[in-house]
């Protein structure tokens, strides 16, 4: 049964006094100066560190951390759920509320090969015992090694990092967050055709400290939203559901007021109504205008995956797969037409890949991946980036929670805008026979190499001599990644360019979830094969 607000808050605030957390704690939250480094995390990483290298270890860290999460969901103005996410195998709170958990989880490498432990007991005693058993973990591992472990070298830094927030989500009152959810569901259902209307927000806050054996003292406070707003609408026994959502940002609470969920509320459930009623598409050869909101997932699947050096080189098999991507194509695997352009950025500031520094102790950086149409550049870290030829790490290293091991994970990856002057959207309309407008994300299949897909979307426009005629449904087109990106003849101008953040990309085993951004301008893909199946 769902709550009402009033029995919502009295749980969450009784679960939020079962999960205090220690007065340990205090330090690094207390606003001191400067920050948390007047807490002991120095001093037991120091320490910890000198211990792994008195145990025979040829690198160590130690990654302190907090993790924050809530997730708020509303449906036809009722609270549905709230809680915490589930990172790395901590579920939601008791009674919903905010989750809160605090850690630390030690890497070293011992007779060349890693070694990871964690704990959520934070004292020097345990310390010392997780770093012995970081230790002894990686002496059984070599047994079976095929090689050391080559790591590029890294500067030692000494620096606070902060994602720009405006407002701290956690300091929000509840009821204040409700408030918007509900006024954007009432909003919805004032049209008496829709089903179901629904609100979401999820905010997250990760606090880290990472000491490194090479000298690096790192503090990272990194803020995380998303939400976004559903409408259910049916017609004659067909049922659709359109989405909006600005996506996910590093940002605070502000970025839920600024995605005025409520204000898109009347065109969300009009669009329902009208996907609900429309026919399906014709199936054939047509040519596609994609939106940045769609093209989010297709770049996501079919150049940011594919890129990810673990990947090429075997490290990353067993979730979701390899690439079809070789360490010889650098350089001379022509990827897609000469306007594609697509660089992977640490930097951008809002963007959910964007950090200070990864969890390797690297300092963030943009750099190319895919220049007119050729494969130039690949995701690595400081265990891969030998295998390229290079001497420098470009930053992928990451773990989504303080217990988890932290592996080569994608950053934003970015496909550049077109030239000034490039063709508007209305241009591409107009300059289109037979194809599909496109918008938002949906269904999508790949295969395990990412070479060949099939992808659907939230919301679709039939283009016919130049003009949107009719909204059509049941739509979905097939993607061979370099055939497909081949096809790329229009990029948008640079004002037509939008970040979109994902609040999901899973890897590993066990299963981690990151958050990567992707931004484009609208794109015209001409003669993409069309199928009429359900999305």
């Amino acid at each position: 049964m769902a709550q009402n607000r009033r029995e919502f808050l009295k749980v969450a605030g009784a679960a939020g006094a079962a999960w205090s957390l220690p007065d340990l704690w205090q330090a690094p939250v207390s606003a001191q100066s400067p920050r948390g480094r007047s807490g002991p995390w120095r001093t037991w990483g120091s320490d910890a560190l000198k211990q792994a290298k008195g145990l025979g270890c040829t690198y160590a860290d130690i990654r302190f951390g907090r993790k924050r999460s809530q997730a708020l969901n509303v449906r036809n103005g009722q609270l549905t759920s709230a809680g915490g996410f589930s990172f790395g195998g901590f579920g939601a709170t008791p009674g919903g509320g905010i989750s809160d958990t605090f850690g630390f989880g030690v890497r070293v490498v011992h007779s060349g090969v890693w070694g990871f432990a964690s704990s959520p007991i934070v004292t020097a005693d345990e310390i010392r015992r997780v770093v012995q058993q970081a230790t002894d973990i990686a002496r059984a591992s070599a047994m079976a090694k095929r090689f050391d472990v080559k790591l590029a070298p890294v500067p030692a830094y000494d620096e606070f990092y902060e994602t720009p927030h405006e407002r701290d989500p956690f300091e929000v009152p509840l009821e204040e967050k409700l408030t918007l959810l509900t006024e954007a569901t009432a909003e919805i259902q004032k049209n008496k055709q829709v089903l179901f209307a629904t609100a979401q927000v999820s905010f997250s806050h990760d606090w880290k400290f990472l000491v490194t054996s090479e000298g690096s003292f790192i503090e990272q406070s990194l803020y995380y939203c998303s939400c976004g707003t559903s409408a259910t609408a049916r017609t004659k026994g067909q049922v659709k559901t359109r989405i909006y959502t600005p996506g996910a940002s590093t940002a605070g609470y502000e970025f839920l007021v600024k995605a005025d969920l409520k204000g898109h509320a009347e065109r969300v459930a009009a669009e329902a109504v009208e996907h609900s009623m429309a026919a399906p598409v014709s199936a054939g050869l047509k040519d596609l205008i994609l939106k940045p909101s769609h093209l989010a997932l297709t770049i996501h699947e079919i150049i940011a995956h594919p890129t990810e050096l673990d990947r090429i080189v075997g490290y990353e098999a067993n979730y979701a797969g390899t690439s079809f991507v070789k360490l010889s194509d650098l350089k001379t695997l022509k990827y897609g037409s000469p306007l594609l352009n697509v660089y992977a950025d640490r930097t951008h500031v809002g963007a959910c890949g964007t950090v200070g520094f990864d969890d390797d102790g690297v300092k963030s950086q943009r750099w190319p991946i895919i220049q007119d149409g050729m494969l130039v550049g690949l995701q690595t870290n400081r265990e891969t980036a030998h295998y390229m030829g290079e001497t420098e790490s470009r930053g992928c290293t990451f773990a989504n929670h303080w217990r988890n091991y932290p592996f080569l994970r994608m950053p934003n990856i970015q496909m550049q805008a077109g030239k000034p002057g490039s063709p508007t959207l209305e241009q591409m309309i107009a300059d289109v026979k037979d194809g599909v407008l496109v918008d938002g994300s949906g269904s999508f299949s790949i295969d395990q190499q990412r070479y060949n897909g099939q992808f659907g979307g939230n919301a679709f426009w039939e283009i016919k001599n130049g003009k949107v005629t009719r909204m059509v449904t049941d739509f979905t087109y097939n993607a061979i990644t370099t055939d497909f990106w081949a096809n790329l003849d229009a990029v948008g101008p640079p004002e037509s360019w939008e970040h979109h953040g994902m609040d999901g990309d899973a890897k590993g085993q066990p299963v981690q979830s990151n958050y990567p951004s992707h931004g484009s301008s609208p794109c015209l893909i001409r003669k993409v094969m069309v199928g009429a199946a359900f999305s």
